[in-house]
Order: structure tokens, then C-alpha cells, then sequence
């Protein structure tokens, strides 16, 4: 159980809101590693990710610096820690190299951490509520993180994996027209979600639902990994020096499961394949932001979706309250994903929320939802 801080004065209700969510969001996090060792708390289950105590820590270590450090003005509660658990001072392939707390060490980390915070919100309020909401999200986010490497670790539970979608198959029209992209000024957002801004787009047809396992198992058992002229030409050289198949997951899982640990370079494979495309994310949150029952999208959130967009930022884009968080990841190298996943916390997949990777990621929970220009 997270460690709540003694008795102060009365707080707002929006403060006590927070930290009951905050409550939530460490026993969340606490329930999902309690079934796990020490050991493979603290073993490297692949290169591209962390130790999942790296994690840990890494959680406490951003909540001492925003709530305790830039929220209540005080001194880091371990300075010395401060770059070893900074994602950009410390990158993943480095992680598990290094002299990292113990599994026993980082919970007691997450326990002092977390005493001050509540502390510092008593005393303080929340002000805007932007950096404890953030803080809180950035948990959420994290296991969710957490959940991929465990997932490469074979330590998910069985059922720990997209579900069987209801609902017909088939395409929804989306008509042509200027639309309104991005958060709106009120409430919280990330940095790249915003200014909010209208876009000119042109007629589409965007698949009800996203693709399935048995949909991708045909594509592969039909030569999906040997057409060349299905891929691009990055996509085809990566293919080819890693000898990518079909994850094991798409065999395994649910013929009518969506599909899931996609990279890009498949999606865009198998769009092509199909005579389609993958939507730009304009078009993914337009569509999914529709009122009309009819023209809505069917299993958002059961799978990240690729779009065709590079991650850049929006006209207008101002970083905040760090230039970090999206600001050096703008550029050609990086996809878009939009929708969030059976492992998102819907606190964080919001319509206009922006996820990304590079495209030859297949770690995260990953699908695809095809469009076409014309209709179907």
C-alpha cells in the first residue's frame, strides 16, 4: 500500500482528488510488480528496455524532482541519484550496466518519495495542478512500460494481452472539411498536443475496426514477409538483416484479437498489401472524435495504431514545462501512434494524446487501422 502522510490542514478538493488518484496509481504500479522477484526486478530482459527496477526508482526520482524539488522548493531528497535515474543522462542501453538501487532499496525509494510529496501537497496545494497531474500521468505511462518489458521477460499474466473485438468489419466515410486537431486550452495536456489548430482534410474511408491476428496470419502464411514490393525500401533492408516474421504473440493470441507488437514497418507492409494505407493522425483523431454513433470508431484502446505521421510538432508548439518530454524527439525518425492500448490507463489515452517510436519498435502494444482515400 502507498504511504500516506500525516494529518494536516483541511485540503481542496481538487488536491484530495489528486492524491486519492495518486493512491491509485502506486497501488496500481506496486500490484503489478508484487508477483515478481527480486531478481527479475533487477535483470535485463532485453537491450532496448530497462530493468524494471530501473523503473521504480526512475518513478520516484521524477516525483522528488517536480512535486518535492520544483513544487515545494526543497532540496532533492538523494541528489546523488538525480542522473543515474534522468532518461536522457542515463539511456536504456546503458541501464543495465550500472549500479542501480536493489529491488528492497528502490520500493523504500518509492515509500520516502511519496511521504514528501504528500507533504508538499498538503502544505502547498497543487496550484494549476500541471506538474501533479503530470507526475501522476508519467506513473501511469510507466507501467505501461513496465508491462512491455515484462512482456518481452515472459512475466505477463495470460490473460494480459488484447481481447476479442465485437462489432462488424467494414469502412466508415469520413467526409472532407476543415476540423479542429489538439487539446483544447482548458485542462491538462502534454506540450505536443497543443496549440489546438484546424487542418483542411480531404475525404477518407477509415477501417470500423483494427486489424486482427487472423487477418495478419493470412497476410503472413501469403508471403506478407517475401513480396518485396509490398515494403519500403528502410522497411525491406530491416526486414531482411533481423529476419522478421510475425511476432509470436499474433499466432498465439485470439484469431479475432487485434493484432499487437507491430512495428510500423510491418503496418505499412501490410497496408500496401491491402491496397490501403495507414491514416494520418489528423484523420485518426478526427475520426475517432466523432458524435454521430455511426461514424465512430470500434475498439480504440485495445491497441496502439500507427499513423503515416512523423512526429512534429504543431504550429505554434511551445515546450512545457520541459523541452525534454517532446521537443528533441520532433523530426523524420519517429511515427505516430494515436489511441492507447489494453495496458494504457485511460487517465492518459485521450483522443488528441500523442504517443510515438521508431519504426522498427515492435516492444509496444501495436496494432493497425487501414484508410483509403476512396471509398471502399
Amino acid at each position: 500500500m502507498a504511504v500516506r502522510a500525516a494529518p494536516t490542514d483541511p485540503l481542496a478538493p481538487d488536491a484530495e482528488q489528486l492524491l486519492a488518484a495518486m493512491d491509485s496509481s502506486r497501488e496500481r504500479t506496486l500490484a503489478l510488480v508484487a508477483p515478481l522477484s527480486d531478481e527479475q526486478l533487477e535483470r535485463v530482459h532485453s537491450p532496448i528496455m530497462s530493468p524494471l527496477v530501473w523503473d521504480l526508482a526512475h518513478i520516484a526520482a521524477y516525483e522528488d524532482l517536480w512535486i518535492g524539488h520544483r513544487l515545494g522548493g526543497l532540496r532533492l531528497m538523494r541528489p546523488e541519484l538525480a542522473a543515474l535515474y534522468d532518461a536522457f543522462e542515463t539511456p536504456r542501453a546503458v541501464r543495465g550496466d550500472l549500479e542501480l538501487l536493489d529491488a528492497p532499496a528502490a520500493r523504500a525509494y518509492l515509500v520516502e518519495v511519496r511521504a514528501q510529496a504528500f507533504e508538499v501537497i498538503a502544505r502547498t496545494g497543487i496550484g494549476d495542478g500541471l506538474i501533479a497531474e503530470m507526475v501522476l500521468r508519467h506513473e501511469l505511462q510507466h507501467t505501461e512500460t513496465m508491462r512491455q518489458t515484462m512482456a518481452i521477460g515472459g512475466l505477463l499474466a495470460a490473460g494480459d494481452r488484447p481481447a476479442a473485438l465485437p462489432g462488424s468489419s467494414g469502412w466508415l466515410a469520413v467526409p472532407a472539411g476543415r476540423v479542429q486537431i489538439g487539446a483544447p486550452d482548458e485542462g491538462f495536456a502534454y506540450d505536443n498536443e497543443r496549440p489546438r489548430h484546424e487542418v483542411e482534410l480531404g475525404a477518407f474511408v477509415i477501417a470500423r475496426l483494427p486489424v486482427s491476428n487472423a487477418s495478419w496470419m493470412h497476410f503472413s502464411e501469403g508471403g506478407g514477409y517475401e513480396r518485396r514490393e509490398w515494403w519500403s525500401a528502410e522497411g525491406w533492408a530491416w526486414k531482411e538483416e533481423y529476419d522478421i516474421s510475425h511476432h509470436p504473440a499474433v499466432a498465439t493470441g485470439d484469431p479475432e484479437a487485434p493484432v499487437c507488437h507491430v512495428s510500423w514497418f510491418e503496418a505499412d507492409a501490410f497496408a500496401r498489401a491491402h491496397d490501403a494505407r495507414l491514416p494520418t493522425e489528423q484523420e485518426w483523431e478526427r475520426a475517432a472524435t466523432s458524435e454521430q454513433p455511426a461514424q465512430q470508431l470500434l475498439g480504440v484502446g485495445s491497441v496502439w495504431e500507427w499513423t503515416s505521421s512523423h512526429f512534429l510538432p504543431y504550429p505554434g508548439f511551445r515546450a512545457h514545462p520541459y523541452k525534454e518530454y517532446s521537443e528533441v524527439f520532433f523530426g523524420e525518425g519517429y511515427r505516430v501512434l494515436r489511441g492507447g492500448s489494453w495496458a494504457t490507463h485511460e487517465r492518459v489515452a485521450t483522443p488528441s494524446f500523442r504517443n510515438w517510436d521508431l519504426p522498427e519498435r515492435r516492444q509496444i502494444f501495436a496494432g493497425v487501422r487501414l484508410a483509403r482515400r476512396e471509398q471502399a
